[in-house]
């Protein structure tokens, strides 16, 4: 009996512990496996989905129906299990290999023996090259429309970095051509390489770290992205857009000098300057230092021919201003000023003297016409000038009578006299 109680005391535990309401406590705490049951339920819930990633690896077992797929994320370090039968492969991309980019139809699913996520396909779609062209024309135009390729907020590179970063693929012919052509123009520019996969799916996140440590080196003046040439597939990871965002987030100038000429990822849009090729890039991150000593040496003897001419101009002035009889001579001024002074006088006086002869002949003209009307030389002449008492001039006989005393002016003194008669 006991025993039996036992287990039914079990039973109702279990019971307890796996009701959908019951919560776990550290009386009660729920065993692994319904904690699996759990998950494995929340994980169904999701349904089937679309997902887009790149094939990181293939697993075909032969004679197995089922085929594995390890799927990467390009843009993170992050991965699923994929897997899917054999037929459905087959029949949706025949020819896949590692590094391809595909969407498939599939169901997320938790095992609980192995604590494992993983999805299960039943379509699989390997991304062709128009798909790809069309979804990387759609991501450029979502970021001009964010500003990501404005040029007003491109920065221009330093005239001479001390210090390149270079992220590239180890011992490529672009990091060769960076390196040698850079240190060919300034034998003394230093380097922080960085090598890091430039293709497959761990290329864009070990980029992005890349890409952090140089910037966060305050030695470093100027990143530099560098691969060689390659297929559209090739140089995908250059037109993620968590790479595109990474390069635009940097505070140090970036220069991305990916594939040739011809080729156009999406980064070369987001960097400070777009280098056509590695070698490119070389000649436009450092100048030449056989052309900048060439300028140096044109700029001197430019300087100089332009310092001896202006010596030279100064040289003639100073000999015309010193051949100027004023500097010759300064006397002369002098002299002539004391003439000028002599003449002024000269002519003060002769006009003085005009003046006062005009002026002299004037009074004595005037002094004879005066003499000549003056009853003073009448009386000269003999003549007198009779004025009765009261001063009044006698003109004729009947102006006086008997008695009056009269008096008689002439040329020298005068006569008083009295009238005896009047006839």
């Amino acid at each position: 009996m006991a025993g039996l109680e036992d287990e039914g005391s079990r039973a109702r535990r279990v019971v307890r512990v796996t009701e959908p309401d019951a919560k776990p406590t550290a009386d009660e705490p729920w065993p692994v496996r319904v904690v699996s049951q759990k998950v494995g339920a929340w994980v169904a819930r999701l349904g089937w989905v679309w997902v887009d990633g790149q094939v990181a690896q293939i697993s075909r077992r032969p004679g197995a129906s089922v085929v594995f797929l390890t799927l990467r994320d390009p843009s993170a370090d992050l991965s699923l299990t994929v897997t899917a039968h054999r037929d459905v492969l087959d029949a949706g991309a025949p020819g896949l290999t590692e590094g391809a980019r595909v969407t498939m139809h599939a169901k997320p699913e938790f095992y609980p023996a192995r604590g494992s996520l993983s999805l299960r396909a039943d379509e699989i779609r390997q991304v062709g090259l128009g798909e790809l062209l069309a979804r990387l024309e759609r991501l450029k135009k979502l970021l001009a429309a964010e500003g990501l390729f404005a040029r007003d907020r491109k920065r221009r590179l330093p005239f001479l970095p001390q210090r390149i970063g270079l992220i590239t693929g180890r011992a490529s012919a672009a990091e060769r051509d960076v390196l040698m052509n850079t240190r060919r123009r300034w034998p003394s520019v230093e380097f922080r390489t960085i090598n890091v996969p430039v293709q497959g799916p761990t290329a864009v996140p070990q980029i992005i770290d890349a890409l952090k440590v140089l910037d966060n080196d305050d030695t470093v003046d100027v990143i530099v992205l560098a691969r060689g040439g390659g297929s559209v597939e090739d140089l995908l990871p250059f037109s993620d857009e968590a790479l595109c965002r990474a390069v635009f987030g940097c505070r140090t100038p970036v220069v991305s000098a990916i594939g040739h000429e011809t080729d156009a990822p999406l980064v070369d849009y987001v960097a400070d300057l777009r280098a056509s090729t590695p070698t490119d890039a070389a000649k436009r991150i450092v100048p030449d230092l056989d052309e900048e000593t060439q300028l140096i040496t044109q700029a001197r003897r430019r300087l100089d021919r332009a310092v001896i001419t202006q010596l030279d101009r100064e040289a003639h002035r100073l000999e015309s201003w010193r051949s100027r009889p004023v500097m010759a001579r300064p006397e002369t001024l002098v002299d002539q000023r004391e003439r000028e002074v002599g003449q002024l006088r000269d002519r003060a006086t002769r006009s003085l003297e005009n003046r006062l002869r005009r002026a002299d002949d004037d009074l004595r003209h005037t002094l004879a016409r005066l003499r000549g009307l003056s009853p003073k030389a009448t009386l000269e002449r003999g003549y007198a000038i009779v004025q009765r008492a009261d001063g009044h001039v006698v003109r004729a006989a009947d102006e006086v009578a008997a008695g009056d005393v009269l008096r008689v002016r002439l040329a020298d003194g005068e006569l008083s006299t009295e009238v005896q008669e009047q006839k």
